[in-house]
């Protein structure tokens, strides 16, 4: 099963910014089915070379899974025609209640994965069929555990993605507009089956908790409201005119179209949503983490799988955030030391001067330079959100281009999110340069296998991200504000506000693992907290019900930093003074996202 995570990716600056941040994932769960042609005529009448073979069967894979829903495809191809694919009927797909048929397809997959002679193979095909091989066999695992999963949500949900996702819809060609608004049509029987797949969680036990059901039924609700002013009525508007393809009368009409569907459709799937989730209310009785759900603890673990990217035990995983945390106290023990006036210059609001979004993005790029292997001139557009979803979506998110055009590449500012102008900074470094931006144009100027888009590893994207935003503090150094301190105070200021955002992911990382391995109730995660400072109860409530509701999504962030920091060393013991930072920052790059047992693996293989 392809869980294709689409396409907004950012970070989570802290545990408020939830609306999307974190980013804002969608998760469609694609019914996947069996093609025809994988035998060996097949194979032989379209290359003979075990190359061939595989790149005929990774080409075949992407073009089945990427055709099962209208808006998976259309954000991963802009001209699908172009790769052989005719378009279905305009359709998101559904979320399926039996994964037996998916399990049969994934153990098919791996069974012929296995079949192909891997020493004939290129090392960019045997990455891919490692990649493939074991992301299926993960899948497959899941199990008799998929109820748990969760296709709703205040944070990540469906039900507040889809919005966001219908409204950048972008149109490409005339074709791009019909199948926008024959896709809205399909709203409510895209929600059906996710009501059939709800019911299904709430007789076996797993349905959310009223709390959680109190708040996906407000988004809902604030979406319906006002009809004759919804965004994405203005939205589309403003898109058809940016077409330029279409004389006024066209676009008139396309409006009023639109409207209507809107109103007749798309409004009302979601009453019907809003209505089915409301007759499951008091089905939900686990306020806490996934353990209290039978199958829980195995679960969390494919998490960390499927999610993270990540293949050791869960107390492992402890051990190596708590030595983190560790580390990072001890460091900043020291920087006081030398600093004892760090506090006070941090408490006195020291931050950077006011700049453009724009200016930032062309600073971090020159920045840059210095630590990450160049690239080619990247065009960027700086875009801000709709005033309506500013309270719904983080300070900040990349929109991924379609795979095709490489193009645009959004990056789109929350105006109603108040950030310094040190958060903004490393936000932007984090979502542009050397982060989300970068590292998507990166790997895609390598020409990858088309699968390798499908199969994406949040670990890695959002680990990379949160993992060059250490840099981006040491470059913030160079323009505080504050001109009576020396380089040496104001790169002591940025290690200090870098050290304590890791400190505080961290400890959402382990508190992550406490509530949905261990069964931490709020009170115990309240004394957790209160460890390092954090008393609110209000607070600590707040963080309580995100963590619950999201499961392991800071550990994409946190532990996929933490593992490209041990690569780092690892590749800084072996090489000793050979060691090249830019080297190592371009063999991540290059072999792009994947596994982490995969990266490593291919670390000291020359693609």
């Amino acid at each position: 099963m392809i869980e294709q995570s689409i396409l907004l990716k950012g970070s989570p600056m802290s545990f408020k910014i939830r609306g999307k941040k974190s980013p804002l994932f969608i998760t469609l769960l694609l019914v996947l089915t069996l093609f025809a042609g994988l035998t060996a005529g097949y194979f032989s009448a379209h290359g003979i070379t075990e190359n061939g073979k595989f790149e005929a069967f990774s080409r075949k894979v992407f073009q089945n899974e990427v055709s099962g829903s209208t808006l998976t495809l259309h954000y991963t191809l802009a001209h699908p025609e172009k790769q052989g694919i005719r378009r279905k009927k305009a359709s998101l797909g559904t979320v399926p209640t039996d994964m037996k048929n998916t399990y049969q397809i994934c153990s098919q997959y791996e069974k012929k994965l296995k079949s192909f002679r891997y020493s004939r193979l290129s090392t960019e095909n045997q990455l891919t069929l490692d990649s493939m091989l074991l992301y299926y066999h993960t899948e497959k695992s899941l199990g008799d555990n998929y109820l748990l999963q969760e296709p709703l949500g205040p944070s990540l949900g469906i039900q507040a993605q889809l919005p966001v996702l219908l409204a950048e819809y972008a149109f490409y060609e005339d074709r791009d507009i019909t199948d926008y608004l024959n896709l809205l049509t399909t709203i409510r029987p895209y929600f059906q089956s996710i009501l059939k797949f709800e019911k299904k969680k709430s007789e076996a036990g797993f349905f959310m908790s009223d709390t959680t059901l109190d708040r996906v039924l407000a988004q809902c609700s604030a979406f319906i409201q006002n009809p004759d002013n919804n965004y994405m009525l203005e939205i589309f508007s403003q898109k058809l005119k940016a077409y330029g393809k279409l004389s006024e009368k066209d676009q008139e009409q396309l409006n009023l179209t639109h409207k209507q569907i809107l109103k007749e459709k798309v409004l009302p799937a979601y009453q019907t949503l809003i209505e089915g989730l409301e007759q499951l209310r008091g089905t939900g009785k686990n306020t806490g983490g996934l353990v209290n759900f039978s199958g829980g603890k195995e679960y969390y673990q494919y998490l960390l799988k499927s999610q993270v990217g990540i293949y050791i035990p869960v107390e492992k995983l402890e051990k190596r955030l708590t030595q983190q945390l560790s580390t990072d106290s001890q460091e900043i023990s020291e920087l006081l030391k030398q600093h004892p006036q760090l506090l006070t210059l941090l408490n006195e609001k020291m931050d950077l001067p006011d700049m453009e979004p724009t200016r930032v993005m062309e600073l971090l790029e020159k920045n840059i330079q210095q630590d990450f292997p160049s690239t080619a001139s990247v065009d960027f557009e700086i875009r801000s959100v709709h005033k309506s979803m500013e309270e719904f979506l983080s300070p900040a998110f990349y929109l991924t281009p379609p795979m095709d055009t490489g193009a645009p590449n959004v990056i789109y500012i929350n105006h109603g999110r108040q950030i310094s102008n040190l958060e903004l900074f490393t936000t932007l470094a984090h979502e542009g340069f050397p982060g989300h931006l970068y590292q998507t144009v990166y790997f895609g100027r390598q020409s990858p296998s088309h699968i390798r888009y499908l199969i994406d590893y949040s670990g890695y994207v959002e680990g990379w991200a949160t993992y060059v935003e250490s840099y981006a503090y040491d470059y913030a150094a160079d323009y505080l504000s504050a001109g009576t301190l020396s380089s040496q105070e104001a790169s002591a200021c940025t290690r200090l506000s870098w050290l304590n955002r890791s400190v505080n992911l961290c400890i959402y990382s382990l508190l992550d693992v406490g509530i949905h391995y261990h069964g931490w109730t709020p009170a115990q995660a309240a004394r957790f907290l209160n460890l390092f400072g954090i008393r609110d109860a209000a607070v600590t409530a707040e963080i309580y019900r995100y963590i619950t509701e999201t499961p392991a999504n800071y550990l994409k962030y946190y532990v996929g930093y933490l593992n490209f920091l041990d690569l780092k060393e690892e590749q800084q013991s072996l090489l000793g003074e050979n060691f090249d930072l830019k080297s190592f920052h371009q063999k991540i790059l290059e072999i792009g996202p994947v596994q982490f047992p995969v990266l490593r693996k291919y670390m000291n293989e020359k693609l």
